[in-house]
């Protein structure tokens, strides 16, 4: 080997090195190398400007990794091998290589269509471009009403005889809100646009001619006629065509579909061996990108492992719920009196009475149902009773006037005049769901925090300090 090729072989080498170790793995999570530019991406992206609670490299360290042992857990569940989640994922990646792909054929060919489809449409009649004078006319007008239309339509005419602006008398007289203010002008329009005597009367108009007053069945109308043309040629629409097409819902999306689907034909494969190449070669070319699709695997998969593991399973926890929140009534005591209780509107006070009587010793949370079952069927209401809940002076006005006795007024209802609340003041919370948002919250945090000590346990995790001390610093 020659000097020429021992040297081009080092500098390959070293710059082989070079591309291995200008990303440099950060850390280790069961056994998986995870980059530091996939950490420097999370990083930013959760500290950047704006957000309150910013963490620094080390404290997000430590969330980064909870992060990556749930994705760990969730593969193992086999999270990622579910119909819903594929197809969650599956989404993501389209979101991201659609807006990729160009299809000029299919993007002509459909806006040439959109032009034909036009053509069609018109017929091959012209395109007017007009004013117009209206005095509104009902159909059902009486005979003084139509006789009085009819001179002020020809008093307008005869103005334009005599040489009166049209756009002036226009803006003075007519009737469409609309043309009115712009002297009478409409929109260029063509067959089928208007209603069919306007389109008949004008359609009979040569540039620069006016009509005489004639009836529609909005009322009586002038026409200026100002031009008339054929439809323009598709290299006059073209442009506007695109632009139009490019800004309706899914046609990007189908854009890229049909270049997708011609690509598989044309190599003889399934399409989604064709997408997959294109979006290996998109998040290849742009680390942005690759992150960014990492981000959506791994969010999806820990969203849906730590809603089945503990989110969901620790608020269907009565039992643990209840446990908890005797633990720790401290941490909820209110500073001021609550009322637990529920707002009824009733036909009258007998009604209210009984519903009272039959929620004694019920769960309070079960009431409205229960009243609602018992007093009303589906012809008739005597009752309506608002869901039970937790209340702080000053929510409720009929709370604050029969539960806390304040001075507060009730609005009456019309079909239900009286109005009262069941229920009772408590001074601090006596069950789990008097504080439920918060108990709830609490005791999810407490199972996670559990669940991650389990994980930490179970997988391995190697953390390369020095290379964390060169984030956002190389």
């Amino acid at each position: 080997m020659n000097k020429k090729v021992l040297i081009a072989a080092a500098l390959l080498a070293q710059t082989a090195v070079f591309a291995q170790t200008n990303d440099p793995v950060i850390m280790k999570i069961n056994g998986n190398d995870i980059k530091r530019s996939e950490f420097e991406y999370s990083y930013n992206k959760n500290n950047s400007e704006g957000v309150i609670d910013k963490k620094d490299v080390q404290d997000y360290l430590q969330l980064y990794i909870d992060y990556k042992l749930k994705v760990e857990a969730a593969k193992d569940a086999g999270i990622d091998t579910l119909s819903n989640i594929k197809t969650e994922l599956q989404g993501y990646r389209e979101q991201m290589v659609y807006p990729t792909i160009e299809n000029p054929t299919f993007v002509e060919a459909q806006a040439y269509k959109t032009y034909q489809n036009a053509l069609a449409y018109y017929g091959g009649a012209d395109l007017l471009e007009c004013q117009h004078i209206l005095v509104l006319m009902r159909q059902d007008a009486t005979e003084a009403q139509q006789n009085a239309a009819k001179v002020t339509i020809d008093s307008i005419y005869d103005c334009i005889n005599q040489g009166q602006d049209f756009a002036e008398l226009a803006k003075k007289h007519s009737q469409d809100p609309g043309s009115a203010k712009r002297g009478g002008q409409l929109p260029k329009f063509g067959k089928g646009q208007m209603i069919p005597d306007f389109e008949k009367a004008a359609y009979e108009l040569s540039p620069g001619q006016i009509s005489k007053p004639f009836k529609s069945t909005a009322g009586w109308h002038i026409i200026k006629m100002n031009s008339r043309a054929p439809f323009e040629p598709y290299s006059f629409h073209h442009d506007k065509i695109i632009e139009f097409l490019n800004k309706q819902n899914g046609f990007k999306e189908a854009a890229a579909e049909a270049l997708i689907d011609s690509l598989a034909t044309q190599r003889g494969v399934d399409k989604t061996v064709v997408f997959d190449q294109l979006f290996n070669e998109m998040i290849q070319k742009d680390s942005d990108n690759k992150n960014l699709a990492q981000e959506y695997y791994d969010g999806t998969l820990m969203y849906e492992i730590s809603k089945n593991q503990v989110w969901d399973k620790a608020a269907r926890d009565k039992e643990g719920l209840e446990e908890y929140f005797k633990e720790n009534k401290k941490k909820y005591a209110w500073t001021e009196p609550r009322f637990r209780g529920a707002v009824v509107y009733a036909k009258d006070k007998n009604v209210f009475k009984a519903a009272k009587k039959l929620v004694k010793g019920m769960d309070p949370y079960e009431w409205p149902e229960a009243i609602t079952k018992a007093f009303n069927s589906d012809t008739v209401r005597v009752v309506r009773v608002e869901k039970t809940n937790i209340f702080k002076k000053g929510d409720n006005r009929a709370v604050d006037k029969f539960g806390f006795k304040a001075d507060a007024e009730v609005k009456q209802m019309k079909e239900f005049p009286f109005c009262g609340v069941i229920g009772k003041l408590l001074k601090k919370p006596q069950v789990y769901t008097d504080v439920k948002g918060a108990v709830v919250a609490d005791y999810q945090k407490e199972k996670e925090d559990e669940w991650i000590k389990a994980l930490r346990q179970k997988y391995p995790v190697e953390v390369y300090q020095d290379v964390v001390n060169t984030v956002n610093n190389h």
